[in-house]
């Protein structure tokens, strides 16, 4: 909870064997933002996902996602996406491409659409180490960003540090003093 009475709030529960529930809710003072419901089935060779996004039954807006990924050979997997958004007097729909590469240590995925490209990396330097870089490019907005982040675990003096910083020079960072 902020200091304004924002709250940023997120639930996990896994239902069972490969089944996993999410609820994220996001707050402005007394009202409701954001807030959306997740449900994400892991099979052994493919992964399906459905997101509820912002759902109001009364007004008949909400976004609805569904993922799919398959497994090509044990470190290549591609899939798409399907983005349906809807509002009062407007209505669309968007498909995305995927590709996931995954090795021991790393993994880079992309998504290529209509409305863009997303791009990452994820890099396990050591037990204490890992990095990410996150590249987005939106045709529809005509803007590219890059974001760089950290996790830095050092468990011999109990600290955890988490930070990031991204093309436009916001910057965000974390520490967690350990206590076992």
């Amino acid at each position: 909870m902020g200091n304004s009475g924002s709250l940023n709030t997120q639930v996990i529960h896994q239902l069972g064997p490969g089944l996993r529930s999410k609820m994220a809710i996001q707050t402005k003072q007394l009202k409701f933002v954001n807030w959306q419901v997740d449900r994400e089935y892991q099979g052994s060779d493919f992964m399906a996902a459905v997101t509820l996004g912002n759902p109001d039954i009364l007004v008949g807006s909400g976004i609805l996602v569904a993922h799919y990924l398959q497994s090509i050979t044990p470190c290549l997997a591609l899939g798409g996406e399907l983005v349906y958004h809807r509002r009062p007097g407007e209505e669309s729909t968007v498909m995305s491409l995927a590709g996931k590469y995954t090795l021991n240590n790393w993994v880079a995925t992309v998504t290529l659409g209509q409305v863009g490209m997303h791009a990452t990396y994820y890099h396990k330097a050591s037990d204490q180490l890992q990095v990410g870089v996150k590249f987005e490019a939106s045709t529809r907005m005509q803007d590219t960003s890059v974001s760089f982040g950290y996790h830095l675990d050092l468990p011999k003096v109990n600290l955890l540090f988490k930070g990031s910083v991204d093309s436009n020079w916001i910057m965000g960072d974390m520490w967690n003093r350990l206590n076992f």
